[in-house]
């Protein structure tokens, strides 16, 4: 159960894979200029292929000269090839005959590019040889140029449009441009052959037919004409006869008159309604058309006039008011009369219109008698006529079909179904290998196969693992508590012990420059302490030298007053030394000396940085802002990164890379990657010093991997067996630079190992 809660309190740690990538960019570069190299190569080595196009545009033509006679005879154009018509020319594009044709026009089985079978290889003749495979030989040339040809051929619609693509590829770019408008040509040619072959086909198809089609003609139209002169049907227009126009002129002129003799009655009635009623006749407009009742009109509207002057003067009996009234009466009769009259004469003119219609209906009645006797004689007539009609419509079209194949015999006159619209050019640049993309290809892939090589190893090995959720919440104190239970475990009993004084006295000093910190403690345990040695490396310290070689330790009384911090600083900085390795085996005492070391060094303007891969993270408490700000151990799980574990040391200039918060044993393993990572500090900081705490040797060795890097023994108040027993062990392992600072003093601490001695 405490298992699978501990699987889900872990993630992928994406920050500690991307920091796994960059710890090894040399690895991943290497990689990826050797893929690009290959791929380069292999590019290179390809020969070079060039690759044209043709199109063709696939639509129906016709002659100019035929074009307008199809159109005045109501033939329209064939429609557009569909889909299965396009994919049919592009068939017959890939066919063997149109292949074959282009082959021999340009003489394509001489070429050995073509015909690679021609000459087989000592390999083929063995496998032959021995039956594992058909003799190429076999085969015609023919044959084997157009399964060559069909591999290089790419032929095919352009979508969405009746276009069709001849694509060609070739070691020459000479053939890869000829080859497509070649076939295009030939495409062309076997077009409008096929339409020359159905022109001749139906050119001696049709002579024969239309010479009968003449006799046939002139005998119907023969027949016709006798048939109109034995039946006197004369024609008088298009489709009629006299009789038929007769009676049509006839029955015209009787309707004319039956409206006449209608108008005139409904008039003459409406006179006659009019005068019966006493009504006004001058409403009517037959009599006020009439210039008698006009004048009369006028005459009478004149009088009245006078009448009304008079009467506002006059009295009614007046004489000349009663001779006014006299006239006025007079001329009322008069248009009442002159009404009666007009009555008169339109019922006269309805007479003379009835007396016509009954003249013109004996006429009808005839002409109908003659008429019916016409039309029957006109029934086998027009029997006649359509069949001298259908007769003469297809000589016709005979004729108008000879007449068209006859002009379509010549090649120039049929143009083929297709027209080219963009010829092949000669290419200028390769179509294969492309030798710049593939080089790209090539470092990328090697690339993401080395970064996924890379993250593989990191998942599978559980650095790039990181504790989430619950896990993540944990307080950082309860983390440095489980680090320093970790420690102490590794401890013996009483040192153990005296690691668990309160924290009172583990606090640094406020002012580390006037002298190390004097701590009562044992020494502690360091982080090198439970790295095992490789087998080589303990075969290289067994054939190093014995202690013998190294000074004698007579010397070391004199020499102790110089082995102190500033001189031992001094010493580093006229040496230009970048990377130090410090050993404490005093414990938190070596540790503070270092400490101070750095920040004296870092007065004289150098960039100075200190690892501390102490257990008691006595540096980290010295210098740092906090016991737990990330460190070593988190940058080697793949927790941090370098912008997160580098800070600054509150009391100087100098830098410092705390030990960290991460699980030690598992930092511990990637100790190989430590190595890398002060390297690279290195090119940043002009001094560099690790210090290891109560390391030993084996832990150095395994740390640093080389001999000539300085080691710092720092011994403070050691006395001179114990000195003489860390330099021996030291020149033991091969190392030839030890420097040992055992406290203040002035002169240069160099202290000579298996080199000096």
């Amino acid at each position: 159960m405490s298992g699978a809660h501990s699987q889900q309190d872990v993630d992928i740690d994406l920050g500690g894979l991307f920091g796994a990538i960059w710890r090894n960019r040399m690895r991943v570069l290497l990689a990826t200029v050797a893929c690009a190299g290959v791929a380069f190569a292999g590019a290179s080595l390809v020969t070079p292929r060039y690759k044209s196009e043709a199109r063709l545009l696939i639509e129906t033509r016709e002659p100019a000269f035929t074009t307008g006679t199809d159109r005045a005879q109501g033939r329209e154009q064939q429609p557009a090839l569909d889909e299965l018509g396009i994919a049919s020319q592009v068939q017959l594009l890939r066919s063997a005959d149109l292949i074959k044709q282009v082959a021999r026009n340009m003489k394509l089985y001489e070429l050995e590019e073509f015909d690679p079978a021609a000459k087989p290889s000592a390999i083929s003749d063995l496998l032959v040889l021995f039956g594992l495979k058909k003799s190429p030989l076999d085969l015609e040339p023919e044959e084997r140029v157009l399964k060559e040809f069909n591999s290089k051929l790419v032929v095919y619609q352009v979508e969405r449009s009746r276009v069709i693509g001849i694509e060609f590829s070739s070691k020459d770019p000479r053939l890869a441009a000829e080859i497509p408008n070649e076939m295009a040509k030939v495409y062309l040619s076997l077009q409008s052959g096929a339409k020359l072959d159905t022109n001749s086909e139906a050119t001696r198809w049709l002579e024969p037919e239309i010479a009968n089609l003449r006799e046939k003609v002139r005998e119907a139209e023969q027949k016709v004409a006798e048939y109109r002169s034995q039946s006197d049907l004369l024609p008088t227009g298009e489709n009629s006869t006299f009789a038929v126009r007769q009676l049509t002129d006839i029955s015209t002129e009787l309707a004319r008159v039956r409206g006449e003799r209608a108008n005139a009655e409904a008039r003459a009635e409406s006179v006659r309604t009019v005068l019966k009623t006493g009504g006004a006749p001058d409403t009517l407009s037959d009599v006020v058309g009439s210039q008698m009742i006009q004048r009369l009109k006028e005459s009478e509207a004149q009088i009245q006039g006078q009448i009304s002057d008079l009467s506002t003067s006059l009295l009614d009996g007046h004489p000349r008011l009663k001779g006014l009234r006299s006239q006025l009466a007079g001329i009322r009769g008069q248009i009442k009369a002159e009404t009666q009259k007009i009555l008169s004469s339109l019922e006269n003119e309805a007479r003379t219109a009835q007396l016509r219609e009954t003249q013109l209906l004996q006429q009808l009645n005839t002409v109908k008698a003659n008429s019916a006797r016409a039309g029957e004689d006109e029934v086998g007539l027009k029997a006649l006529e359509r069949e001298a009609t259908a007769q003469r419509q297809l000589l016709e079209t005979y004729l108008a079909r000879y007449r068209e194949a006859t002009t379509r015999t010549d090649s120039s006159s049929t143009p083929a179904d297709a027209r080219i619209i963009s010829a092949a050019v000669e290419p200028t640049e390769v179509a294969f290998p492309k030798v710049v993309p593939i080089t790209i290809v090539g470092g990328l892939a090697g690339f993401m196969l080395s970064a996924i090589a890379i993250l593989l190893a990191e998942l599978f090995s559980g650095r790039a693992l990181k504790p989430v959720g619950a896990a993540a919440a944990v307080p950082a104190r309860r983390e440095e508590e489980a680090v320093e239970d970790e420690v102490e475990a590794d401890l013996p009993a009483e040192e153990a012990v005296i690691h668990k004084t309160p924290a009172l006295h583990r606090d640094p000093v406020a002012r580390l420059d006037h002298g190390p910190v004097r701590d009562v403690r044992a020494p502690a345990k360091s982080l090198l302490a439970d790295i095992a040695p490789d087998e080589d490396e303990e075969e290289q310290a067994t054939e190093a030298g014995s202690p013998a070689s190294l000074l004698d330790t007579a010397d070391l009384g004199e020499e102790e007053a110089e082995f102190s911090i500033a001189a031992v600083a001094r010493y580093m900085v006229e040496n230009n030394v970048s990377v130090a390795i410090s050993v404490s085996p005093s414990g938190d005492r070596g540790s503070t000396a270092t400490v101070m070391l750095a920040r004296r060094i870092a007065e004289e303007h150098r960039k100075t940085l200190i690892i501390d891969l102490t257990g008691s993270a006595c540096p980290t408490r010295l210098m740092a802002q906090s016991a737990h700000m990330p460190g070593i151990t988190d940058l080697l799980v793949g927790d941090a990164v370098f912008g997160d574990i580098i800070h600054g040391d509150r009391l100087s200039g100098a830098h410092v890379i705390p030990r960290g918060n991460a699980n030690i044993k598992r930092a511990m393993r990637g100790i190989d990657r430590l190595a890398m990572v002060i390297s690279s500090l290195a090119d940043a900081y002009d001094t560099v010093i690790v210090e290891c705490g109560p390391a030993d040797v084996e832990g150095v060795r395994r740390l640093t991997r080389d001999q000539e890097t300085d080691i710092i023994l720092s011994l403070p108040g050691a006395d001179e067996d114990e000195i003489v027993e860390m330099i021996d062990a030291f020149g033991a392992a091969g190392y030839s630079e030890v420097m040992l600072m055992t406290g203040e003093g002035g002169e240069p601490p160099r202290y000579p190992g298996r080199r000096a001695a």
